[in-house]
């Protein structure tokens, strides 16, 4: 049974509460230019986007016309002056006719949807040309050295994210998975995006603008934070993922998902 758009609006749409407590997200989720770059590239010749779940603006094109969509009044308030005002509302119910929008940008949020199917059908309905998803790999998640630090932290946000066989098969068409590489340096905060700048995980702003940690209690995050200090002093952290702190990207479980609609 579908949620009625009354019910959608009423609790909050996913598994994080972005209205409670606040967090230094648009500080520290700034968009990198490498996947801003990928993603303007997979929108091709558009004109019109709808960024869906579109928050703070991250990777939002300048150089296009965007309507963003974006539930949260909290995520709402961080965009900056420079982009336009988003619309109060939720994918699954999209206030938009039929191919209204050249392309759609949906840019890690899917994990939050109440209904993805739904929700990927609404993208469709309303966009013409290509649906452009950033996402991560579950699975490759899970390998992330982060793991042996705050385990559960690791299984419960891979589990959170749609298996990328789903999302072709809910979206149709044709559709191209790309793998994007993570800089060493990458400006946008998301765990792996410090894969080799452990000691960012100590600092509590860079932890609350990641939404997994919500999911653990403060004792678990105390004895993480406690054992990763201790190996990073000691220099047991070193001696197992030193090599990283030299590695110009990381292999991680960043993807790119560019559909088309099926051809008339």
């Amino acid at each position: 049974m579908q949620c009625s758009d009354e019910d959608m609006r009423v609790t909050p749409a996913g598994d994080v509460d972005y209205e409670r407590g606040g967090s230094p997200y648009a500080a520290v989720r700034q968009p990198d230019p490498r996947f801003a770059l990928r993603i303007r590239q997979a929108l091709g010749d558009a004109k019109t986007l709808i960024n869906v779940g579109a928050g703070a603006g991250s990777y939002e094109p300048l150089d296009l016309e965007v309507t963003a969509v974006e539930p949260s009044a909290s995520m709402r308030a961080e965009r900056p002056a420079h982009l336009s005002w988003a619309i109060d509302a939720v994918a699954e119910d999209l206030p938009f006719p039929d191919q209204c929008f050249d392309a759609a940008l949906a840019s890690v949020t899917i994990h939050q949807w109440r209904d993805l199917a739904q929700g990927l059908s609404e993208l469709r309905r309303v966009t013409k040309g290509p649906i452009v998803l950033l996402t991560f790999d579950g699975g490759v998640l899970q390998d992330f050295w982060l793991k042996d630090y705050a385990p559960r932290l690791m299984v419960h946000e891979a589990g959170r994210m749609p298996a990328i066989s789903l999302l072709k098969e809910l979206l149709g068409g044709t559709s191209e998975v790309v793998e994007l590489p993570i800089p060493f340096d990458c400006e946008d905060g998301f765990a792996e995006a410090f894969f080799g700048r452990p000691e960012a995980f100590l600092d509590e702003h860079v932890r609350a603008s990641q939404s997994a940690w919500k999911f653990l209690s403060r004792d678990e995050i105390s004895t993480a934070m406690d054992q990763l200090r201790c190996d990073l002093e000691d220099g047991i952290w070193d001696a197992k993922f030193g090599h990283l702190r030299t590695a110009p990207d990381y292999p991680g479980a960043l993807r790119l998902l560019i559909n088309h609609p099926e051809k008339a």
